[in-house]
């Protein structure tokens, strides 16, 4: 549950005593001003009020907040805080600054939420849906502290409810705190059995326990709830919350190498309406991933032939009598991969249509032995076309379904376009116009497919290099010009909804839209730091970037600066102590 509204109680003999005698009119109160009113009549209900100019002050105000409530029902938030601010500015109200600040939180805009909720809190008496929303705000903005404090009021003040013990619980959980997690998520199960939410937030702590089967099982539980309380048949989309327990149970069955039951998965998650962020960074997920998967599964059975499998909750109709019961599909499994610290490293010097660079190689040999040093499995491309750079990415995100950590580190030639990032075969061969990023790698599609709430990710780009960002690149018929920016661009996506799970870091060797050297020696700047620092053991990620900057900086006399942006959720260690 996002969050939970407070409301105004009136008597409606008491509040509509000013109003005509005549029924029709009479009736009006009682639909404006009743949670259960449906959205359109109270609305409606609500503007007659307010044309007939009977009411001011208090009164007036509390028809504000009721056709607030109304446009809250429709989910239209910025009618919500227009009616919600005209109550607040006839007659201040906890419940109307709580509404408002809810409104303010489901249009993502959490820190006037949080102001919002602290005027309602100030106002008083203390109120525990109100602990509970600001607990849901801190929790979205990634202070995780703050938001298990507020939701230890809720719990605490009341009214019970099964959500804050959930939410508290994935707090605890992003913290790395995952027995806590647990034993909140369990009360909020034990509260609410029959609430599937929960139960997909246990499924995720199962599997980063590494408990796949208990995963699964929560998973399929949610998933039967969900359908339960809005019922759904194969050919209706399943909306948030089954999107959700659909894409666990398919990052579950993944990791236990149970191909065809993760594809049917991935299958219905894209067949979802995704309306919030979260359920559009699962369907982002699931579209890589259920193209992955495709390359090692034979072809999908013909609709008619798949009935049973699309719609693997409900129970089987019985065969006709003397029918002889269809083999069992084989299961695909796939190969498990026993390492719990993967990387993919790439490095494209040996450009064909653009000015080559002498050291990509050099350094993604140098980042590769590093990482191998410590323990991590390396996937390792040099000098790679495009078709050779997309089965080596694909490749490393197959291997990266049962990864604890995954590394990306690339060097070479990146471009933005558009405000998103690109990397560049050796192939390429850039030229103006929309059909130019057919010839990169999108960096979002690498990031959606390591997206998952269990996995630490690290991405490095060494990938601002002098060429092919600048205006003209050099080829092989002469100049052409490029439509990109210079260097690569800030993470748009960080933050917002992708790659939110244990967290995610992304490095460049230099700040956004500046270019990076690839230096005169036989490494670049940035590389032949990180090679140095990389492997230190008990050096935190971020502290070791610290002192890549910092050497990078001298030795460049302050002509390039490292750069990063974090949503990791707690210290990281790639070289364990």
């Amino acid at each position: 549950m996002r969050r939970a509204i407070l409301t105004l109680t009136l008597l409606a003999a008491a509040l509509w005593s000013a109003a005509a005698a005549a029924q029709p009119r009479n009736q009006l109160g009682p639909l404006c001003t009743t949670d259960t009113t449906p959205a359109d009549q109270q609305i409606n209900a609500c503007n007659k009020i307010i044309a007939l100019k009977v009411f001011s002050g208090e009164k007036l105000a509390t028809i504000y907040f009721w056709r607030a409530v109304g446009w809250n029902k429709k989910g239209n938030y910025a009618q919500v805080i227009a009616d919600a601010s005209e109550a607040i500015r006839l007659h201040p109200s906890v419940a109307a600054y709580n509404l408002r600040g809810s409104a303010y939180y489901d249009k993502g805009e959490d820190d006037i939420a949080i102001s919002d909720f602290n005027d309602g809190l100030r106002m008083g008496p203390p109120s525990g849906i109100i602990y509970h929303n600001r607990g849901n705000a801190w929790r979205s903005k990634g202070e995780y502290a703050k938001a298990i404090a507020d939701y230890d009021q809720a719990i605490k003040l009341g009214p019970p409810s099964a959500f804050s013990w959930q939410n508290r619980g994935i707090s605890k959980q992003a913290l790395g705190d995952l027995d806590g997690a647990l034993a909140d998520i369990n009360e909020a199960i034990r509260l609410d059995p029959q609430l599937p939410q929960p139960l997909t937030s246990r499924s995720i702590i199962w599997r980063a326990k590494g408990n796949l089967d208990r995963a699964i099982a929560d998973a399929t539980e949610a998933i039967r709830l969900a359908k339960a309380k809005a019922p759904v048949n194969i050919m209706t989309p399943p909306g948030s919350v089954l999107i959700s327990a659909y894409s666990q149970r398919a990052l579950s069955y993944e990791a236990k190498g149970d191909l065809n039951r993760a594809r049917q998965d991935y299958a219905t998650v894209l067949e979802g309406q995704a309306s919030d962020a979260g359920s559009k960074a699962n369907q982002a997920t699931a579209k890589v991933r259920l193209s992955l998967l495709s390359e090692v599964l034979p072809p999908p059975r013909k609709p008619a032939e798949s009935q049973r499998s699309r719609a693997e909750d409900a129970a089987a109709p019985p065969a006709p009598a003397g029918a002889a019961p269809p083999p069992p599909a084989p299961a695909q499994k796939a190969p498990v991969v026993s390492s719990r610290r993967v990387a993919l490293v790439i490095g494209n010097g040996g450009y064909a249509h653009v000015r080559p660079l002498p050291n990509p190689s050099n350094d993604a040999r140098s980042i590769a032995k590093s990482l191998r040093d410590i323990g991590f499995t390396v996937k390792e491309g040099i000098d790679l076309d495009r078709t050779a750079m997309q089965a080596t990415i694909r490749d490393f995100l197959r291997e990266a379904a049962r990864a604890q950590i995954a590394v990306v580190y690339y060097a070479g030639h990146g471009i933005q376009v558009d405000g998103r990032n690109y990397l560049v075969p050796i192939d390429a061969q850039l030229q103006a116009g929309n059909r130019m990023t057919e010839a990169m790698m999108d960096m979002d599609t690498i990031m959606a497919g390591l997206d998952d709430q269990v996995r630490t990710n690290i991405l490095i780009l060494d990938a601002c290099r002098n060429n092919p960002m600048a205006s003209k690149v050099v080829s092989a018929g002469g100049e052409r010009g490029i439509e990109g920016g210079s260097g690569l661009a800030a993470p748009t996506t960080l933050g917002a909804g992708s790659t939110l799970g244990a967290g995610t870091l992304i490095a460049f060797a230099t700040a956004p839209g500046q270019v990076a050297l690839d230096g005169e020696g036989a490494n670049s700047p940035f590389s032949a730091a990180l090679s140095r620092h990389i492997g230190t053991p008990g050096l935190e990620v971020q502290q070791m970037l610290t002192r890549v900057r910092a050497e990078v900086v001298a030795a460049t006399k302050g002509k390039q600066v490292p750069w990063s942006n974090s949503s990791l959720l707690g210290e990281v260690y790639l070289a364990e102590k």
